[in-house]
């Protein structure tokens, strides 16, 4: 149940991670800051089968049966397995062993803990074990995913209390051992006197008011009442608009007499675990709402940019707890607020002039986008920029369109066909000549080759069509090659061609989405000029000359 608010990681939204310090198996030891700001380790388990399901609750069994001083939380619920523990002071054991003199308490304290750790399966070295007077006291339990073996507990034991081997041993003084040196009856005189006096103070214990302790954690509240030498036990409760474990009951209440020794119950606030809700996209004021339904309440409130997130000014862009986790009655919850969405500054240099292929990096270079593209007929070369919007070097947003004029060629073929060409006029027949009403001489005739040739074999002139033909334009073949740009404009874009014979259209009909940054080829037989022309939604787009 580990989470991520923003770049702060968190463990079950309740310990920010400041540094992870191992990772043994599934086990993650984090040193973290709880919610009041003191700085705790988290042993976290990553329970991802049965068996690890099982070396957990196993290590929460021997926690339980050491009653560890560094153990302030385990917690084991779906999704968060882990346990909480706490600074300990104290001087290392391997340093306690090294002194020459070794108390015999001590000793006997050493022994006793290995023997516990031993009935769970762990070794001194598994433990980190202060020395505070003659007490022992475990600061940290390192967890196991198995349990060491009888024998391998005992021979790191032995390594462990090695130095005991070579250190002198302080035995106890027993008590009362100078009385063997006293007389009988000042013995008996000084035990009847003793014990005289303990009747007394039992039996007529000082009266003492009992301090009020109400507000305090319980810590604090137990150390109060028991310097002043009263016993304390703890029942848990809930009160809303308390803090999480501060006491809110005691009893006796504050300011009672009450004799030394007796018994204070303490009443510490614990309520149930609840689910943080959601409160991304709400303000705060909605956000304090959804929160009193939980008896939670709004903490402190950060203001973040919220451009990242896209999430508009006075929305909450991030909580913390995060939504879904567990909290307790009366937990506050910090929220982060969007100042706004708010993006960079950018500007166009003059485009005027470069191909549009050229201006097109440019313009994504600024972070901008061509959202349309005005072909206009031009002397200058097809595809130049001839105009542009934004005007350049003005400042804009990143992500502004920009709107672009190019050169397209000037010519333009009429809209309809042009019909067949007049023809010129017929040329009349010329009138027939009369025939001559004398006789005419025959031709003379040539010897050809020896022979005469008479007017019969004379040949008749070719007779010629009086009409002049006009020669047809010769057909020919013309292709068509053209990449569409890949910020194409939406709509349904269409393929004719015209020449002299008039225009028709050709086999294309497609969206934007898929002719954008595509090409096209095609070839048509035409007649004459000819040009193609590309259309969107029925109106002229590009204009292409073969």
């Amino acid at each position: 149940m580990t989470g991520q608010v923003g770049r702060v990681k968190m463990i079950d939204g309740k310990y920010e991670v400041l540094r992870e310090v191992s990772v043994q198996g599934p086990v993650t030891l984090s040193e973290v800051r709880a919610a009041e700001g003191v700085t705790r380790q988290v042993a976290w388990f990553n329970v991802a089968s049965p068996a690890d399901r099982q070396a957990f609750h196993a290590y929460r069994t021997a926690l339980r049966a050491l009653s560890p001083a560094g153990l302030t939380d385990v917690v084991a619920r779906p999704g968060a397995f882990y346990a909480v523990w706490q600074p300990v002071t104290g001087q290392p054991l391997e340093a306690a062993l090294a002194h020459k003199g070794v108390p015999q308490e001590l000793v006997e304290n050493v022994n006793a803990l290995a023997a516990s750790l031993a009935e769970h399966g762990y070794a001194l070295e598994d433990a980190q074990v202060l020395v505070e007077g003659h007490e022992l006291r475990v600061a940290y339990l390192a967890p196991r995913v198995t349990p060491r073996t009888p024998d391998d507990v005992a021979a790191r034991n032995a390594a462990t209390l090695a130095p005991l081997k070579q250190a002198r041993v302080k035995r106890r003084r027993e008590p009362g051992a100078w009385l063997t040196f006293v007389p009988g009856l000042l013995l008996l005189g000084g035990a009847t006197y003793l014990g005289a006096q303990a009747v007394q103070i039992y039996l007529n214990p000082p009266v003492r008011p009992v301090s009020s302790v109400l507000g305090q954690t319980a810590k604090q509240a137990a150390r109060q009442l028991t310097g002043e030498g009263f016993r304390v036990e703890f029942a848990t409760g809930q009160a809303a608009g308390r803090a999480i474990g501060s006491i809110i009951r005691q009893d006796p209440a504050g300011s009672s007499n009450l004799p030394v020794g007796r018994l204070v119950t303490l009443t510490v606030n614990n309520p149930p675990a609840i689910e943080v809700p959601r409160l991304e996209e709400m303000t705060p004021a909605q956000a304090r709402d959804a929160l009193k339904g939980s008896a939670m309440t709004v903490g402190k409130v950060v203001k973040v940019d919220g451009t990242l997130t896209g999430t508009p000014e006075g929305r909450v862009v991030a909580q913390l707890p995060e939504s879904g986790s567990t909290a307790q009655q009366g937990q506050v919850v910090q929220l982060m607020v969007s100042t706004g969405i708010t993006g960079k500054k950018t500007f166009l240099p003059n485009l005027a002039g470069m191909q549009y292929e050229d201006a097109l990096k440019d313009i994504r270079a600024a972070g901008l986008v061509v959202t349309k593209v005005t072909p206009q007929p031009s002397d200058r070369k097809e595809g130049t920029v001839l105009e542009q919007t934004p005007q350049p070097y003005a400042t804009v947003t990143t992500g502004s369109p920009v709107s672009l004029t190019v050169a397209a060629p000037r010519y333009s073929s009429p809209s309809r066909p042009a019909g067949s060409l007049p023809l010129p006029p017929a040329i009349p027949d010329p009138e027939p000549t009369p025939e001559p009403t004398t006789p005419v001489d025959p031709l003379p005739t040539e010897p050809v080759d020896g022979g005469t040739v008479t007017p019969d074999e004379i040949p008749a002139v070719p007779a010629t069509d009086s009409t002049p033909q006009v020669a047809a334009p010769v057909p020919r073949s013309v292709s068509l090659r053209y990449t569409f740009p890949t910020d194409l404009p939406e709509g349904t874009y269409t393929l004719a061609v015209r020449d002299d014979a008039g225009e028709r259209p050709l086999d294309l009909s497609a969206d934007a989405a898929a002719l954008a940054g595509k090409q096209i080829t095609t070839t048509a037989s035409v007649s004459g000029s000819a040009v193609f022309v590309i259309r969107r939604d029925g109106e002229d787009f590009a204009l292409v000359t073969p």
